[in-house]
């Protein structure tokens, strides 16, 4: 199930065969198609078409290569046309300093009458970004009070601008031409960006994948973009599908229907058990805050599971990598789950990770680690900072200022017991990640950094 979130069908060079085109789009596997509207011509086709096909929806907005000819009289169309059913988006809008064909000026002046319109409707905006990038931010950040929510099409700047966009909340979206064999430097960028903020588009019929360039684009070829980005996130097929599917339901709001809360959930080759809501930490920087989903998956649980509905959703453990407690809550608020769940596993010859904040100890009220060992092959603990003052400042931890040399101990006993412990940090403000790495050697664990944003 897949989103083409970005193209043109209401243009000419699909007159000829456009019902064919969406059923090809069908038979791949695409769920919805958004029509963006680039002209006045074009905003009305895109309406029309929602209305015709029920998998496609609209975007309505001007090419910046047009704001020359863009009079208030057509802004309050754009803004009629907006109340019409399957409308989901203003775009594509944006400024275009390559071509040239508007002034500077009045693309400016008509990129922030868009924005002002995207704002007083709640709707996302589609944004055309094309040697602007610095203009392009300081008319966003300027507009900041909006709380403006969009995606940057086509992507094709640099790392900066990527961080730059994502700060400010924008999802990113990358085009078939991730597949050309000279987009290295593209497919760079396009590697650091966290899959959580990344959408899927062909903007056909432009930009066909490598091995149909010179031919008509169409949404069908997005499954050459999903294996382009197999190869570079290391996810899988699935996975690079639910995330983008779900991206892309909650910014445009689709009306797919979404998953119920998962107990087992897959990544990769590994399969994550969600045992609990509950954390005993109230991290700032936590995904919790912001959302139940995590890489598409739900997790917000509606009751606790006992072991055996656990063990029945697993299956054969033996088709994973690994299996690991790592959900939406901390899995040793649930030992005796921990422990009954293991137990089964590891007479199945399973590998067991747990991912834990390391307050076992505290939550159990009794050191914890010799009633794992044996059950338990590896053991991350996300220690997070370097200093006790900032963990305490940022973790916020249910047991007061002393969790952080808890948290010490629990990775000590997990070495002196023979248990692989993996200490893990962010790159946070004010953490060095060049102490962490010390401090994990020092207890005798492996390291590793992780990046604020990027989960699973």
């Amino acid at each position: 199930m897949i989103i083409d979130t970005h193209c043109h069908l209401d243009f000419k060079d699909f007159d000829n065969d456009r019902d064919s085109v969406i059923d090809r789009a069908r038979e791949k596997g695409v769920v919805r198609i958004i029509n963006v509207g680039s002209s006045i011509e074009g905003s009305r086709h895109a309406v029309e078409l929602a209305k015709k096909y029920d998998m496609v929806h609209a975007s309505i907005g001007i090419h910046p290569h047009e704001a020359g000819s863009v009079t208030d009289k057509i802004i309050e169309e754009i803004k009629n046309l907006a109340h019409q059913d399957k409308v989901v988006a203003i775009g594509e809008v944006g400024l275009d300093y390559y071509r040239n064909l508007s002034s500077k000026d009045s693309q400016q002046i008509v990129f922030k009458k868009f924005i002002d319109l995207a704002y007083q409707l709640k709707l996302p905006l589609i944004i055309h970004s094309r040697e602007a990038d610095s203009d392009m931010l300081r008319i966003l950040k300027d507009e900041k009070d909006k709380q403006l929510t969009g995606v940057v099409h086509c992507f094709s700047g640099s790392r900066e601008f990527l961080k730059e966009c994502l700060d400010i909340g924008f999802y990113i979206s990358f085009t078939c031409n991730l597949t050309f064999k000279k987009a290295e430097a593209l497919r760079g960028v396009a590697k650091v960006a966290p899959m959580e903020r990344v959408l899927l588009e062909t903007d056909a019929p432009y930009l066909s994948p490598e091995g149909l360039r010179g031919k008509r684009n169409e949404p069908a070829h997005l499954t050459y973009l999903v294996d382009e980005w197999v190869k570079l996130s290391g996810l899988s097929k699935e996975d690079i599908e639910r995330i983008t599917t779900h991206n892309a339901n909650e910014l445009f709001k689709l009306n797919l229907k979404e998953q119920n809360s998962k107990i087992a959930y897959e990544i990769r080759d590994s399969l994550y058990l969600n045992i609990t809501n509950e954390c005993t930490n109230n991290c700032s920087f936590c995904i919790r805050a912001q959302t139940a989903f995590l890489k598409g998956h739900n997790l917000k649980l509606d009751r606790e599971p006992t072991a055996e509905e656990i063990l029945n959703v697993i299956g054969d453990p033996n088709r994973y990598r690994e299996i690991v407690f790592c959900g939406y809550g901390e899995p040793t608020t649930r030992l005796n789950v921990v422990k009954a769940v293991s137990k089964k596993l590891k007479k199945k010859g399973a590998i067991i990770r747990l991912v834990t904040n390391g307050h076992g100890d505290l939550i159990n009220s009794r050191p914890i680690v010799k009633e794992i060992v044996g059950l338990v092959d590896k053991v991350s603990v996300s220690l997070n900072t370097d200093k006790e003052d900032l963990y305490n400042k940022i973790c916020k931890p249910r047991f007061g200022p002393h969790s952080y040399k808890a948290v010490m101990n629990f990775i000590k006993d997990c070495v002196a017991n023979n248990i692989k412990a993996e200490v893990t940090c962010l790159n946070l403000p004010g953490v060095s990640l060049k102490e962490c790495e010390r401090i994990a050697e020092y207890l005798g664990a492996s390291f590793r950094s992780r990046s604020l944003g990027i989960v699973g």
